[in-house]
This record gives structure tokens, sequence and C-alpha cells, in this order.
């Protein structure tokens, strides 16, 4: 039963702030699934079929790696996702899962710095992430990592580009029909101080023309492969052989080594002898 009007509160409306990626939620499967699907695949799912203990994706975004990890693995899965757009995406299509497979992961939706997560994976993925992280932040990431991976982990790095474009360059999305009406956008990424300015312009049009359009821009930060791994080192990680692909960096976490515990008696030097060596 519904209750009475005269018995309910209404709380007057506040502004929020803009989520990022309120735009691009809509449209971002629509017109990159199919491409980003396969490349996740290509990317990484040779590492996760190998996951013993977990697997970390870390900006999980609308969920290509975290499927991905779940049809290729046996083990629980992480999808570290704060942004509540592309988290409700992301639940949705948890949602639609069989329940064996949807028990095997948990949503965590803040940072990773903040989700208190020990140990829990061998092999971390950060797809399409870093990038978007202002050198600050990313560095900052490196060690909540390394916390969250067990000795000997792998993290698998989508790498950002390595240096600013010297022209704005744009890239068209393939337009995708949906019923009567076809998606399109197109990316613009220009240079803008240090950061690379990443305009999205997306269209819906039916029979009568353009019926929405939006226009969304994110920010990136370019950094290259020595530069992340340097950082990276930092916290642990040496780098593994190149892979085939040179966009994802792979580096698995050091085996932190305990010093020998002493016998009663010795001392930095050596065994004490009570006298004068022999």
């Amino acid at each position: 039963m519904l209750p009475l009007l005269s018995d309910v509160t209404v709380d007057a409306p506040r502004p929020e702030p803009q989520d990022a990626y309120e735009v691009s939620a809509e449209f971002y499967d629509i017109l990159q699934a199919d491409r980003d699907r396969a490349r996740v695949r290509r990317f990484y799912g040779r590492d996760v079929r190998t996951a013993r203990r977990g697997v970390l994706d870390v900006g999980a975004g609308t969920g290509r790696v975290t499927l991905m990890s779940l049809a290729e693995s046996r083990v629980p899965v992480h999808a570290v996702e704060p942004t509540r757009p592309m988290r409700c995406l992301l639940m949705t299509r948890l949602a639609a899962l069989p329940v064996d497979l949807r028990t095997r992961v948990t949503v965590h939706p803040q940072g990773l710095d903040e989700a208190g997560l020990r140990e829990v994976a061998d092999v971390a993925i950060c797809h399409n992430t870093i990038g978007c992280l202002p050198p600050a932040a990313r560095r900052a990431l490196w060690p909540a990592v390394a916390g969250a991976l067990v000795p000997g982990g792998v993290l698998l790095v989508h790498l950002p580009p390595d240096r600013l474009p010297r022209d704005e360059a744009t890239h068209v999305l393939p337009a995708q029909k949906v019923g009567q009406h076809v998606y399109g956008g197109r990316m613009v990424m220009s240079a803008d101080a240090d950061r690379i300015r990443t305009r999205f312009d997306y269209w819906v049009r039916g029979a009568g023309g353009v019926l929405r359009e939006y226009t969304e821009t994110f920010w990136m930060w370019p950094a290259s492969r020595a530069e992340v791994i340097g950082e990276l080192a930092g916290s642990g990680f040496v780098p593994l052989p190149e892979r085939a692909d040179p966009a994802v960096l792979a580096v698995r976490l050091a085996v932190r080594r305990e010093r020998p515990r002493r016998a009663p008696g010795e001392g930095e030097s050596g065994p004490a002898t009570g006298g004068a060596h022999l």
C-alpha cells in the first residue's frame, strides 16, 4: 500500500555536483564495447586464467575486465569503481549474471586506497585507467595495488599516451543503430599545457535528423613506460618481459624476504666465540 501524500515529507531539492561520465555512461558501451571487449581478452585473458587467489580490477568502469575475469577464472574478483554512473552500469550487468558468477564478484564503490584490500589477488589489472589520473594520484595508486596483491602477484597496466599530441587529433566512433535511432560520436584530443584534453562529442539521430547532442571533456596525463616502471619500483614491482602489445606493461610484486633470525649469542659479524678467533 502506498503512503498517503499527507504522510510524505519532501526535502527541498539540492544541487548535486555533476559526476564524471554522467554523459559518456549512456554512450560508452554502445559505441566502444565490441572493440574494447576483444582488446581486454587479448591483453589480459592469459594472466586471468592463471589466477589462483583472486583478480583485482582497478577502475572497473562498465565491467569489461570484471566480466572477462569471471568467465576465464574460478577465483574471487574485486571490482573497484568509484564513479557512480559507470558503477550503475556495472551493477546492472552483474545483476543479469547467474548466481554462481555473481557471488564471486565484490564491487568496491571507492578508490583503491580507501577500499582496505590486503593480499586479495594474485593478478591486478589497470585497464584504460591510469592515463586519467594526475601524476600525484597515479603515484599514490601503486602502494595501494601492492597492498592488495600477494607477494609475487602480477600487475598489468594499460599505459597512457607517452607524450602530448602535436596537433589536434580526431577519432570517429563507428555509429550504431538501436531501433529507429542511430548513435554516434567522436573523440578529439589536443594538448593543453602538460595535459591532454580529450573531448567526446555524442549525437543521436532519428529519421528527422539530430535528436540529441552532448559533449563531455576529460583530462589525461602522459607518462612514458620508463617513468611508470620507475614509479612502480618504489612500491616493490619489477618489470616482466615485454608483451606482444606495447600498450601493456607487466610487472611482478617482488617477494618480500624476511631476514633470518639469529641464534642466541650471534652478532652482526657472525657467531660469538667468547674469545679470540682460532
